[in-house]
């Protein structure tokens, strides 16, 4: 069994693992920035290159779960989500939901399936 992982800075879990031509990842902020804009930028950059560690892209998305800390903050998120994700060609199935995030700082976080490229 061949199983790439991505392990994250926190003990016990990856930010990314791919499989059988499968990406599972993670995204959140890794600086906690000020604001549900920011902290989306954030969360999507670090996405892209955890993407990148195992060979897929946000081309390449299936299926995304966005979870906020507050809901209110949905329409600032879908702002930058629709800027960041381009022409509907990238368009995945997406959700989104409310969740205790576990602390007061961190208001985004990102779980995706994606295919891996087929190089």
């Amino acid at each position: 069994m061949n199983i790439k992982r991505i392990l994250s800075n926190a003990k016990g879990r990856s930010d990314a693992v791919a499989f059988n031509g499968m990406a599972f990842v993670v995204a959140y902020d890794p600086d906690a920035a000020h604001g549900i804009v920011a902290q989306t930028r954030n969360s999507l950059s670090f996405l892209e290159t955890k993407l990148s560690e195992v060979d897929s892209g946000k081309d390449a998305l299936l299926q995304v779960t966005v979870f906020l800390s507050d809901m209110s903050m949905k329409p600032e998120m879908d702002r930058v989500w629709c800027e960041w994700i381009g022409s509907e060609v990238n368009w995945p199935q997406r959700a989104c939901v409310g969740a205790d995030l576990g602390d007061d700082v961190t208001l985004i976080e990102i779980t995706v399936i994606a295919a891996q490229s087929e190089n």
